[in-house]
């Protein structure tokens, strides 16, 4: 006599790999572990955790990379170990799929609908996660564009002290040798030479710092090299940063700060007018108007470097993820067209160079320091915001490894009416000096 056996029904993990293996187009490229306990998926492969049925729902009603986000940050989603292989392991089986990987049919619609079903995953849209912007308005209207760099730039000064080395440099650095004892503040420093090298500035010279951030340039190069420098931010809690910078370091005759849009920047015939990571926020529409007003405000023969992001014509912006929590509204363009733009505006590039591998450096840095601190960082911001940059961090160093996007340094020139832009060929051996020593 045999006793008929009851079907073992298949854990979560497996029924939600089916349905993420459908999404995919292939096999799965991580390991899952579901609230019920199940696991499937590669044993070598990193771990995916899905803490309730309420991080499908988040992909439910955004499918895709917001999705994800959402129950990322609000811990529905995990990732054990290394978040970095993990996302690594995800943009290599998209990459595996092609650039043109089939839509889904109505047949995978309903399976999946159903397969969410049996799942316990539909139901209620979740709320939205508290640290994701809300932005109003017209984009890049001044309103609205002090709002986005709000979101991201007033989250506190001690947030940032935490974060950053002493320089306070939120910017890629330049990593000039593998030097032992090497660190952050030592690439940011390097980096700020290395600017104020490509200037040519001498005492007294006047500096327009746009987007100056905690002021790492202003600072470095109103002390280190004597110059005058309006250094302009749209953060209130920037500019309350610098100001203080420069009545404790005794700076009052050479620094002013002023809290403003580059729009309204009024002066002109600046010796050198510095735009470093900032053109990002301007917007694809307002940036001719951008390099228009660089060219306007800085005198002939002077100089104008511009460190920027770039990205492939087809994916100009961060990202859902980054346009969301991270940088509302940005706008990245790849290098060539941002050249064209510049020269368009009557500026003359003279040199272009890439940083890209120096971000991965810089933005690993900021990891570490992250999560050797992570209590810190949870204590200050609390956990939701803490996730936000560990997903931002991490995916971020990623993108510039994989060259999904880079970082370029462009020193242009305003000619003079003849056409001369003055000396800057003659001294580009001299740039790179001593570098190395720093």
């Amino acid at each position: 006599m045999t006793t008929a056996r009851t079907p073992v029904r298949p854990g979560a993990a497996h029924r939600l790999a089916v349905l993420a293996q459908d999404a995919l187009g292939g096999p799965l490229p991580v390991r899952l572990r579901t609230w019920d306990g199940s696991e499937t998926g590669p044993a070598d492969a990193p771990v995916v955790v899905v803490r309730s049925r309420r991080a499908l729902r988040h992909l439910l009603w955004q499918p895709g990379e917001l999705g994800l986000a959402r129950a990322y940050v609000t811990g529905e989603l995990d990732v054990e170990g290394d978040l970095a292989q993990g996302l690594r392991a995800m943009w290599a089986a998209a990459r595996e799929r092609g650039p043109h990987a089939p839509r889904p049919t109505l047949a995978d619609t309903v399976r999946a609908v159903g397969g969410a079903v049996r799942l316990g995953a539909v139901g209620r849209r979740p709320p939205v996660p508290a640290s994701e912007a809300r932005l109003r308005g017209a984009r890049h209207s001044k309103a609205r564009d002090r709002a986005a760099i709000s979101h991201h730039y007033d989250l506190s000064n001690d947030f940032y002290r935490l974060l950053l080395d002493d320089t306070m440099a939120y910017s890629c650095g330049y990593w000039t040798g593998e030097r032992p004892g090497a660190d952050a503040a030592d690439a940011q420093r390097a980096k700020l030479e290395l600017i104020c090298r490509k200037l040519g500035l001498v005492s007294g010279a006047r500096l327009l710092d746009i987007g100056c951030g905690w002021g790492s340039l202003t600072l470095y190069a109103a002390q280190e090299h004597e110059v005058r420098v309006t250094a302009v931010t749209l953060a209130r809690e920037q500019a309350a940063y610098v100001r203080r910078q420069v009545r404790e370091r005794g700076l009052e005759d050479r620094v002013e700060v002023v809290c403003q849009d580059y729009r309204d920047i009024t002066g002109s015939a600046f010796d050198a007018v510095a735009a470093i990571e900032m053109g990002e926020h301007v917007g694809d529409d307002q940036y001719p108007a951008f390099a228009a007003s660089l060219h306007g405000l800085v005198r002939p023969h002077g100089r104008v470097p511009v460190q920027q992001m770039s990205r492939g014509a087809t994916a100009p912006g961060g990202g859902a993820f980054i346009e969301a929590y991270i940088a509302p509204d940005m706008h990245m363009r790849p290098m060539g067209e941002t050249v064209g733009l510049l020269e368009a505006a009557g500026l003359e590039v003279r040199t272009v160079e890439s940083l890209r591998e120096h971000y991965v450096r810089t933005i690993n840095a900021w990891r570490h320091t992250l999560e050797e601190r992570w209590e810190d960082f949870v204590r200050l911001t609390g956990e939701e915001t803490a996730r936000v940059w560990r997903l931002y961090l991490a995916g971020g160093a990623l993108a510039f490894e994989e060259r999904r996007m880079g970082v370029d340094q462009f020193l242009a020139v305003r000619p003079a009416a003849t056409g001369d832009s003055g000396p800057t060929g003659a001294e580009t051996a001299g740039w790179y000096r001593h570098l190395e020593d720093r």
